[in-house]
């Protein structure tokens, strides 16, 4: 009975290892390697754009991935094989990060090459995997990966000391306070027909002439109040679509860095 039970122990392991995953066939497909097809076209090419912008300014390569299982292993040693098989940073450096996505699993994993666990220790890394969980949740994956690629970018050029010229545009949604006021553009026009009507020639407010003193601020100030996208002109910038991928260079990763879950 033992010698069976043993049989047949060997036999699942050996079933279970076919079944098993070799991370390292994966091949990437650019600082965005969406495996789980899950970023949406927009956000990937900003993705891509902004890496390029990152690695131009501070020598940092990124690489953002996801899949769809981890079939049974845990998100670090995932993460970890595919980091070395693809040698994310530059060689001799290891200045390289990788923001692992497992979908169906809900599970992320941010792991950070040996150059830069002195900028993005544990503690960090753990705190920018927990500012995607709002998004992630949401199943909107390409904002979570917009929003942790620009907490990233930003805390490895505020310690080189250098500044990274566009990021990635982040999705603005308009709020009640900035959308097109009509009830006061209306009621705006409705005054200024009433006051032309009743002031004649007469000027307001001794000012003489300047009938449309009064009703140009009355429609200057409702119409001031600014529109949707107002708020954009102290963002970050466009993007220039000739960035692009030109290849990882060999860095290395002792498994430093955090997972979370959302």
């Amino acid at each position: 009975m033992k010698t069976w039970c043993r049989l047949v122990a060997a036999m699942a392991l050996m079933v279970t290892g076919g079944w098993a995953v070799d991370w390292k066939t994966l091949k990437p497909q650019g600082y965005v390697s969406d495996f789980a097809g899950v970023v949406d076209p927009t956000s990937r090419a900003r993705l891509e754009t902004y890496g390029a912008q990152v690695e131009k300014a501070t020598g940092v390569q990124m690489a953002l991935v996801t899949i769809r299982s981890l079939e049974g292993e845990p998100i670090e040693d995932v993460a970890n094989t595919i980091f070395r098989a693809w040698g994310v940073g530059q060689k001799g450096k290891n200045e390289g990060m990788m923001l692992l996505l497992a979908v169906n699993d809900r599970r992320s994993r941010l792991e950070v090459g040996y150059g830069l666990e002195p900028i993005i220790p544990d503690g960090l890394a753990g705190s920018m995997l927990r500012e995607m969980r709002p998004a992630l949740r949401r199943g909107d994956y390409g904002d979570a990966l917009v929003a942790a690629a620009e907490t990233i970018g930003t805390a490895i050029a505020q310690a080189k000391h250098v500044a990274i010229v566009h990021g990635p545009p982040r999705r603005v949604v308009p709020s009640s306070g900035e959308s097109i006021p009509w009830p006061l553009i209306i009621g705006g026009l409705v005054l200024l027909g009433w006051l032309m009507r009743s002031g004649g020639t007469r000027g307001y407010g001794g000012y003489g002439g300047g009938g449309g003193f009064l009703p140009g601020v009355i429609i200057g100030s409702t119409m001031g109040r600014g529109t949707w996208g107002s708020r954009s002109g102290g963002g970050f910038g466009g993007y220039d679509s000739g960035d692009s991928f030109g290849g990882f260079g060999g860095g290395d990763s002792g498994g430093g860095g955090a997972s979370s879950d959302w």
